[in-house]
């Protein structure tokens, strides 16, 4: 097998159901090491195309290989290769997460040590709890902890830190992003946006069933050369600030307003002045489109019917 296989190749995939085309005839790569992001509104295809590439759904049409593999055989040859966080898990309430841990390392010829997979998730102080005295957050990290065990080559996220409080999730983004280092590739779902941000090294976007952007986060939907919005409120009688032409809204006329591509000069002109003559600029931002700006525009545009 060629080091320089994707781990992850989608070439034409279709899913029907009767009449409804679900997914239809998408095409992408995951290339190894690699961190991808697949993102869409309910309905867009995402869910019928995961389950696909972890061989827990049939495609109706295309090809697809995980690893060199076409997850469709179900042989123990794909399932000892891949891990596998599902948005809810089917955990066994009264084992404790030690002994979950340890049920699903039998299932694998060569595991992760199952104390160093429990610390590596956060839950060695739990390891004796059962797993219905555990939290929402403390369950995904046990779901975590189920599909590392087998020390898989690709690992599919799905939502991994719902029911995080905030420290917690930069935990599970530090190990996603050292499992990266260490050579897993991820496919990662998840409707927190920046935790795509921090995380995705390329992102995809479903609409429709069909794949109708792909990028890195920073460029998705331009934003590299989307300009900058420059803004600020002014005092009543300063005077119009330089390095405009400057937009201004009839329900907050103190408010000025700037789409820039040239944010330096902009702000080389307005600083100076307002020095000048004693001005503050209050609520001064400078800001560029966010990955959820973008993504909302992209998804909402197609799903009108535009992007097609």
């Amino acid at each position: 097998m060629s080091g320089c296989e994707p781990a992850i190749e989608v070439v034409g995939l279709r899913k029907t159901y009767g009449k409804v085309r679900a997914v239809d005839g998408i095409s992408f790569q995951v290339r190894r090491g690699e961190i991808y992001a697949l993102l869409g509104p309910n309905g867009a295809g995402k869910t019928s195309t995961v389950e696909i590439l972890e061989g827990h759904r049939r495609r109706s049409g295309g090809e697809v290989r995980v690893l060199g593999l076409d997850p469709g055989d179900g042989t123990r040859q794909f399932r000892e290769r891949v891990g596998i966080v599902l948005q809810s898990g089917g955990i066994d309430a009264e084992l404790s997460v030690r002994e979950m841990v340890s049920l699903y390392a039998g299932l694998y010829a060569r595991p992760r040590d199952v104390a160093e997979t429990i610390e590596r998730v956060g839950l060695t102080a739990k390891s004796r709890a059962r797993a219905r005295t555990l939290s929402g957050g403390q369950l995904r990290r046990l779901d975590l902890a189920l599909a590392l065990i087998g020390d898989p080559q690709v690992l599919f996220l799905d939502e991994p830190t719902t029911g995080f409080d905030p420290n917690a999730r930069r935990d599970a983004w530090d190990l996603i992003a050292g499992l990266r280092r260490g050579g897993t590739t991820v496919l990662l779902t998840s409707h927190y946006l920046d935790e795509v941000q921090r995380l995705a090294d390329r992102v995809g976007i479903l609409s429709r069933g069909h794949l109708v952007e792909e990028s890195t986060p920073a460029a998705l939907g331009g934003r590299d050369v989307a300009g900058t919005v420059i803004s600020f409120r002014l005092p009543a009688g300063a005077g119009e600030p330089p390095g405009g032409p400057w937009d201004r809204s009839p329900e907050r006329p103190d408010t000025y307003v700037l789409h820039t591509d040239e944010p330096t000069r902009v702000l080389a002109a307005v600083t100076p002045w307002a020095l000048r003559n004693g001005v503050e600029l209050p609520e001064l931002s400078v800001v560029q489109p966010s990955l959820e700006d973008v993504y909302l525009r992209i998804t909402g545009r197609t799903e009108a019917g535009d992007g097609d």
